[in-house]
């Protein structure tokens, strides 16, 4: 039977979890990982194979790797640190601002993900964890930083 080498086009199915084993991702349709009920099509839920490239880290570079080798059928558990997916959190990413500097039609709420824009243009996501009368608290760490990832992979077919 075929084995996949770096270069080869595959598809593949996995499910990524966090390490309390809560589900981030996966193309399988049995596993939900929608939790509004309008979900829709933006909701980054894809179910059904992923295809890729393997070598050209079209995804993470730990998980391209581990296919090296499978054949159609084969499942692998890849164990990723966060320093090789989201990173490590970063508390210096946690800044406030006062409100008298932000646009007078931005009403921030806890939970908001927002795109800020420097005076040089640069642009910064962020998520809002703190509203006071004066100020407002921002986290620019990835939502996923600091977490180690679990990705179950079962190559599918080499294409």
């Amino acid at each position: 039977m075929a084995q996949a080498k770096k270069g080869d086009k595959v598809r593949i199915n996995f499910t990524g979890k966090l390490e309390d084993g809560s589900i981030i991702e996966t193309t399988l349709e049995a596993q939900d990982c929608c939790t509004d009920d309008d979900c829709g099509d933006d909701c980054g839920c894809e179910y059904g194979p992923m295809e890729l490239t393997i070598g050209e880290e079209d995804f993470f570079p730990m998980v391209e790797e581990a296919l090296i080798g499978m054949a159609p059928g084969e499942t692998k558990t890849v164990t990723i640190p966060a320093a090789e997916a989201f990173g490590e959190y970063d508390a210096e990413a946690v800044f406030t601002i006062e409100k008298e500097l932000l646009p007078e039609d931005l009403t921030p709420e806890v939970g908001d993900d927002l795109v800020l824009t420097g005076e040089d243009g640069e642009e910064l996501e962020v998520t809002v964890v703190e509203v006071g009368d004066t100020a407002v608290t921002f986290d620019a760490n990835h939502p996923l930083a600091g977490e180690d990832l679990t990705y179950e992979v079962e190559l599918v077919e080499i294409l």
